[in-house]
């Protein structure tokens, strides 16, 4: 994996969770990545400025007012010197004065002052990654076009348990690695899919009962947005069609926010025509008949039936042989037992090209999760993923369908 000898430069901030920080700088030196490190005078309460700079093989830098770092090396250099900036862990306190604009020390300086970009993998309580205040700068940064790893969702330091874990070294590095490799396909020339359009559905659907409750599924739709920033990476012009989903709009994707099964449809078939279609959402398969006007009663005894109607097949109906089918269409298989089997028999029902099949089964952290294990079922062969981030599961998918528009027929991926 060749990287030109690509550097980062890795701002060290205080938690836990710095210590990860230590692996990061070894995983990205094994794979020819240079570091250089600013360490937080909170992140020195984790982690050593001599182990850090043992790993880097570099001097650490922390004091913004230091005359010796200053004179080998000022503060404004040492923020555009690298390729990219990368904020492990970025902290709230970190992402807070990035948003804001503040430079009140070396690494809130370095920030501000450096014309290259920025990733982010966040760490926090659970609580303050869920405050309004933090989804604000998270969103601000995202508007800057800053680039966001994780974070993650497990048990804490603190006892707690939700999203707010930093992503692991290796998540980081693929992160880091496709901003590389999405750079040197930038300056190689045109990308592979340009000029082609994709339309991508994420997400779930959320069916009304009545004006409070319906009928949906654990789907997150990270899967999904993943693909479609892949897709949108290598030059695809991107419609995302999502369902209900806490994500923010990727970027370069035209994003068409939509709630029902019937929604999606109709959104999905007005972005027609289309040469890829992904049909990665989780649709439910079913719908109540008739909503009901207003909130429904609790009933002694237990609840009153509802009847339900099927949904459209969305798979299915932009599968379907005609003048306006995409020529690509990839449908998933969320399964909890037999995956292979019953993604075999969807391939064959629905007429798509291709089913990216997937272990969703209580243990497995799939839905709502930050990793994947998917098979890609052909009508001839079957391809085992090991199980990877979602966005490197994206990225690998995105470059199988970019081969299938290759001229040449060995690299078809439908064959």
């Amino acid at each position: 994996m060749a990287t030109d000898r690509k550097s980062v430069l890795l701002i060290i901030g205080g938690g836990i969770a710095a210590y990860k920080s230590l692996d990061l700088i070894r995983r990205l030196a094994e794979r020819g990545v240079r570091s250089r490190a600013i360490l937080t005078r909170a992140g020195a309460e984790f982690v050593t400025p001599l182990s850090v700079s043992a790993l880097t093989g570099d001097k650490v830098y922390s004091d913004l007012f230091d005359l010796t770092d200053e004179a080998e090396m000022g503060h404004i250099e040492l923020s555009r010197s690298a390729d990219l900036l990368v904020v492990a862990p970025a902290t709230a306190d970190l992402m807070a004065k990035a948003a804001t604009g503040l430079a009140n020390d070396l690494a809130s300086t370095a920030l501000l002052a450096t014309d290259k970009p920025v990733l982010f993998a966040p760490a926090m309580n659970v609580r303050m990654w869920d405050h309004p205040a933090t989804r604000r700068n998270v969103e601000t940064l995202r508007g800057d076009g800053a680039l966001f790893v994780g974070p993650t969702e497990g048990d804490m330091a603190c006892g707690e348990y939700g999203p707010g874990r930093m992503a692991e070294p290796l998540e980081i590095v693929a992160a880091v690695m496709n901003r590389f490799e999405g750079s040197a396909a930038r300056a190689d020339g045109p990308k592979p899919l340009a000029g082609k359009h994709a339309v991508i559905t994420a997400g779930p659907t959320h069916e009304p009962i009545d004006p409070v409750r319906y009928i949906a599924n654990r789907s997150s739709g990270k899967q999904g947005y993943a693909i479609a920033a892949a897709l949108a990476k290598l030059g695809a012009k991107v419609t995302l069609v999502s369902g209900p989903t806490a994500l923010p709009d990727p970027a370069e994707v035209e994003t068409v926010r939509v709630e029902t099964a019937a929604d999606m449809l109709a959104a999905s078939t007005h972005a027609l025509p289309a040469d890829i279609a992904v049909c990665s959402a989780a649709v439910s398969d079913y719908r109540p008949t008739e909503a009901a006007a207003d909130k429904l009663k609790k009933v002694k005894g237990g609840i009153n039936a509802i009847p339900l109607t099927e949904n459209p097949d969305i798979l299915h109906i932009l599968s379907a042989p005609g003048p306006r089918r995409p020529s690509l269409v990839v449908g998933f298989a969320a399964e909890t037992a037999n995956i292979i089997e019953y993604a075999k028999g969807k391939l064959a029902r629905k007429g798509c090209d291709l089913i990216v099949a997937n272990d969703v089964s209580e243990g497995t952290g799939v839905m709502g999760g930050e990793r994947n294990a998917v098979h890609l079922v052909f009508k001839d062969k079957i391809e085992n993923w090991p199980n990877m981030p979602k966005t490197e599961v994206a990225d690998r998918l995105a470059a199988r369908i970019a081969a299938y528009f290759d001229p040449a027929p060995k690299t078809k991926a439908a064959e």
